[in-house]
């Protein structure tokens, strides 16, 4: 098990971050929700603890030392994600709250320009709400068409008709990389040709993808991704939207206020340039700086040994949780094409008193439809429990869980 090897050494990186520390109703905490958020390292409590400590400024403008400081490490920090993602420019990176405002952004500004009544935007099943509310007010402002790529029984895309649901009048595919309900890991070099070929755009929602797997957007050949930065060992309300320099210069802005402007005048106003123009306001300084610092942390350790360890946790958490009775676990049998999510039921046990029953024993999951309901009504379900792992899981992380379900089990015997 490479959990404890020369290459990666969970244990000792889960020492890096302090929640995890820490005793739950009287137990060691085996936190297993790092699909909705991450806990963050050590360095990256610091670094924001630095910021306010010591460089606290609003950025621009100023002629001050505080504010040439927190501009410098502000715009360094937009070079950093440039690089972290293979972006050939810090023009394309967009600060944004997370992925959900950064995929508003781009349906609001691209789309109300770009769409009408006899254009089709197409979606997926397995999106989150964030991938497909947006589009739907977009729908009802323009008049365009939303249509979707269905799922198959074991939760993976069904592209057998892929060609017919992305054709001429298809204008932006909008889909995720991974899903953050079942795990699937999707095929985006299929549906991005396919949206080459009829000319369409895509945005790649890569919220549950950049914390566990290197990124280069160049190759993946998108038109916009977006991701948020708590579920990566970053803060919260911050985030990147990143787009084709040549989207975002044609795009009008998102919001109007303060930083984004060139000239305002009584009846006009002319905008900054990228990647300025979508930046009103005084921004998430801090977030941004310390995402930064988030980044330099995942590399620190390597992709490469996330990814290994990850997948052999993940094999682990199956075959472990494969032999508790009445357990059913939704999404791709194959876990080439899973990442590290278990979505499951347990017999006849509602998964909120799942939930309870492990919260007792110091282990924290979720329970609902994980901003997923279409995924649910694909499943033929309400709500889920779900575990998802993280790069400081432990095998022994795997034993606690699979524990707690044997108790739970145990407490709803007839």
């Amino acid at each position: 098990m490479l959990e404890n090897s020369g290459l990666f050494d969970s244990k000792a990186i889960k020492a890096q971050f302090p929640t995890l520390s820490q005793v739950v109703s009287g137990k060691p905490l085996v936190y297993l929700d790092n699909a909705a958020t991450s806990q963050k390292p050590l360095c990256v409590i610091e670094a924001l603890e630095n910021y306010y400590r010591n460089n606290n400024s609003n950025v621009h403008r100023g002629m001050h030392e505080l504010s040439r400081r927190a501009t410098e490490a502000y715009e360094s920090a937009r070079n950093r994600m440039a690089l972290f993602i293979g972006a050939e420019s810090s023009e394309e990176i967009i600060w944004t709250r997370g992925t959900t405002e950064g995929i508003n952004l781009v349906a609001n500004s691209w789309g109300t320009q770009n769409l009408s009544a006899n254009d089709e935007i197409l979606l997926t099943t397995m999106e989150h709400h964030s991938n497909i509310v947006p589009w739907q007010l977009l729908a009802e402002r323009t008049g365009a068409t939303i249509r979707y790529i269905e799922m198959d029984a074991e939760g993976h895309l069904d592209l057998t008709n892929l060609e017919e649901l992305c054709g001429k009048r298809t204008k932006i595919v909008a889909c995720t990389q991974v899903s953050n309900s079942l795990g699937t890991i999707n095929p985006l070099e299929k549906i991005i040709s396919r949206a080459r070929s009829v000319g369409a755009l895509v945005l790649i929602d890569g919220a549950q993808a950049v914390p566990h797997q290197a990124i280069n957007v160049k190759s993946l050949d998108c038109d916009f991704y977006v991701f948020s930065g708590h579920k990566m060992c970053g803060p919260t309300g911050i985030g990147v939207l990143w787009g084709r320099k040549e989207h975002l210069e044609s795009m009008p802005p998102y919001q109007g206020g303060g930083e984004m402007i060139k000239l305002v005048q009584r009846n006009r106003s002319t905008w900054a340039d990228l990647p300025h123009k979508f930046e009103a306001g005084t921004p998430n300084i801090a977030g941004a700086i310390v995402l930064a610092r988030a980044a330099d942390f995942l590399e620190e350790i390597g992709f490469d040994a996330v990814k290994e360890h990850e997948r052999n946790l993940l094999a682990y958490a199956l075959e472990q949780l494969g032999a508790v009775e009445g357990i059913k676990i939704f999404g791709p049998s194959d876990q080439t094409f899973r990442s590290s999510v278990i979505s499951f039921h347990l017999g006849d046990i509602h998964p909120l008193d799942v939930s309870t029953i492990l919260d007792a024993e110091g282990i924290a999951i979720r329970v609902g439809h994980h901003c997923a309901q279409l995924v649910m009504q694909h499943l033929g379900v309400t709500v889920t429990a779900r575990a998802s792992f993280y790069l400081y899981n432990t095998y022994g992380d795997v034993d606690r869980l699979v524990s707690g379900l044997h108790s739970a089990n145990n407490v709803f015997a007839p």
